[in-house]
């Protein structure tokens, strides 16, 4: 890391990251007078859109559900279910949080466990058990760069247990902007 301030450029620097899989056109697109390199495709829109998200949700790397299924051995966690614009289904994300080594941790599987939990409680509409369950990870969670994630869904489940969502809700986090 390089501290702001000490005459280094350009400091610390703070970026999102997207990352999906799928099929996709890759390659020279375009005609004779204007032609580009380029990737284009469903999967590599959804990649934008998680890029754009991982400022909400404060984390450096979203996955999209795809991409994670093949990360198994990686240190992933489900983060939200997502309908993004352009798409009509919804999408599961994940945050990337480390390689083999760091899913091999116990702080790592100590984390997922709990944070599934909660997830599952927040999912299932128990916002007495996934609040506690919130509360209960936000240690762990904060040394892994979870503190932001923490806190959105210790709000949206006060919110939800003073005004429970209509009896169809899905969970599902309708992204509004890209």
């Amino acid at each position: 890391r390089i501290a702001l301030g000490d005459g280094s450029w350009p400091g610390e620097v703070k970026i999102g990251i997207g990352l999906n899989s799928g099929p996709c056109c890759v390659g020279n697109i375009g005609s004779e007078r204007r032609l580009s390199y380029s990737l284009i495709g469903d999967p590599v829109n959804l990649a934008s859109r998680l890029e754009s998200l991982s400022k909400y949700y404060g984390v450096p790397i979203l996955l999209g559900d795809n991409l994670a299924q093949h990360l198994a051995e990686f240190a992933v966690l489900p983060v939200d279910r997502v309908r993004v614009v352009g798409r009509d289904k919804a999408e599961p994300v994940h945050v990337l949080l480390g390689d083999e080594q760091v899913r091999a941790t116990s702080e790592f599987a100590a984390l997922a466990t709990s944070h599934n939990a909660m997830f599952e409680a927040y999912f299932g509409q128990n916002w007495e058990l996934a609040a506690a369950l919130n509360r209960q990870i936000e240690p762990q969670a904060t040394h892994f760069g979870l503190a932001k994630l923490v806190l959105l869904y210790r709000d949206r489940i006060s919110g939800f247990a003073a005004s429970p969502p209509p009896p169809d809700w899905d969970g599902v986090f309708e992204a509004s902007s890209k």
